[in-house]
């Protein structure tokens, strides 16, 4: 008998695919177009050139989700996993950016040397899985989710930079699209029940549009085909101190992205291994050197839609797969872009709440695996790790004394968790590969679907 196909590899009839797909390309687009909006404006780049910045980011971003997902050899995990430009690069490139004699070209070029390092570090991930018990995995995936919430709330308030933020109207829609989700959740089954979020998003997209919110003006002088060409903004050059930052860059990263892997192996009931994650960190450092030469920035597996992973329940790498040729396409169409782009991030903030919940929600499951009574220890690890991650979202300016280099690990909240939760986990319990092995297929157990 042919043995059934695992929802991961499960193959969805293509209008399923397209709009599950679609679905993940809403969720992360607003935060894979700020990097280069943010980027272009420090560097005073004419409005042409930021539209090149994100035409260019779409298409990588579509080319690291194709290589993640579907799987080249020695590099992708093949989960469904979403690729986009890291936001803990933003605050070191913008101290690039003000370094005399570096501008884009040395940023590029820094993001090169980035990409570069984590291939050649990839190899010895093995030697620090076992560090990633499930008291450390579910420290950081409950982390991960509450401090994802901070972006959902902003989104919900209009925007975090928006004048009006906190507007009656922009919590009317986000609380509007969110009523409607769980509507569609409780009431719909089978596609729709999946289409729950692209669902509540269209629904408030167009009542954002009926009530005037949307500005299609611009649209008429985007081009209808632009195609993104390697290193249209010249040659990288390479300057020592950027170079070093971005190679820290991509070591938080790596420590960021290994805990989502381990958090969508739990979730779809597939075992994420050592070799597993090699490919995964092989995929996001081939990533980084693609955003190097098309012109965008280092690249990691969004977070974010793990929680879209969860909520809609359809585990299918070839979802993500999907959304990486919507990307594609988004990049080569502009007038496409355009109109994805010009989605209320009220409109977001609705759907935001219950999908970044979701990924807490899937760390407070896999807390649940923990052995808190004979290694009493471990209370103490995930309190004390937690607490140190709520510390940048609640208090950003606390470790306002550290040097600029450092304030990538310092103001990041996923960041201090997962360095408090692996040293206190070291310390304390001192997990052996034995050990490590044993409790990641227990997660695995425990996390289930949800």
């Amino acid at each position: 008998m042919q043995e059934p196909v695992h929802p991961v590899d499960e193959i969805l009839p293509l209008p399923r695919l397209f709009a599950l797909g679609l679905q993940h390309v809403l969720v992360m687009y607003a935060n894979a177009v700020a990097v280069p909006l943010i980027i272009g404006g420090a560097l005073h780049m004419p409005k042409d050139q930021v539209a090149l910045l994100i035409n260019a980011d779409l298409f990588a971003c579509g080319i690291a989700t194709l290589v993640q997902t579907v799987g080249v050899g020695w590099f992708g995990i093949r989960l469904p996993v979403i690729m986009g430009v890291t936001a803990v690069s933003i605050s070191p490139m913008l101290a690039m950016a003000a370094m005399p004699g570096v501008g884009l070209t040395g940023i590029y070029g820094a993001v090169l040397v980035g990409g570069m390092f984590g291939l050649l570090v990839v190899p010895f991930v093995h030697k620090v899985l076992r560090f990633f018990p499930s008291v450390v995995t579910g420290s950081i995936i409950t982390m991960i989710g509450v401090s994802l919430m901070r972006v959902g709330i902003g989104w919900a308030g209009g925007g975090a930079t928006a004048a009006d933020f906190g507007a009656g109207g922009y919590l009317a829609v986000a609380a509007l699209v969110l009523m409607i989700i769980l509507l569609v959740i409780k009431y719909a089954q089978g596609f729709l029940a999946n289409m729950s979020v692209l669902i509540g998003i269209a629904a408030g997209y167009v009542l954002t549009i009926a009530l005037g919110w949307t500005d299609f003006s611009g649209i008429g002088n985007e081009a209808w085909l632009r195609v993104v060409l390697p290193l249209q903004f010249g040659i990288p050059t390479f300057h020592l101190v950027p170079c070093l930052i971005m190679c820290l860059v991509v070591t938080i990263v790596f420590i960021e992205a290994t805990g989502m892997f381990l958090a969508l192996g739990a979730m779809t009931g597939r075992k994420v291994g050592p070799e597993d994650v090699k490919r995964g960190l092989r995929a996001d450092s081939l990533g980084t050197l693609i955003g190097g030469l098309f012109n965008t920035f280092p690249y990691v597996s969004y977070s974010q839609n793990i929680g879209l992973v969860g909520v809609t329940g359809v585990y299918s790498r070839w979802v993500c797969a999907t959304g990486g040729v919507i990307m594609l396409a988004l990049g080569l169409v502009p007038k496409l872009a355009y109109v994805v782009a010009s989605v209320p991030q009220c409109v977001l903030g609705g759907a935001g709440f219950i999908m970044f919940g979701m990924v807490a929600a899937t760390g407070i499951k896999i807390l649940s695996t923990v052995d808190f009574t004979t290694q009493r220890h471990n209370v103490l690890i995930v309190a004390i790790s937690i607490g140190f991650g709520v510390i940048p979202v609640v208090s950003p300016n606390f470790f306002r004394i550290m040097p600029a280099e450092l304030k990538p690990i310092f103001g990041d909240a996923i960041i201090m968790t997962s360095l408090a939760a692996v040293l206190l986990n070291a310390y304390f319990n001192r997990t052996t590969e034995a050990e490590a092995e044993s409790d990641a297929m227990l997660a695995a157990q425990g996390a289930g679907h949800i």
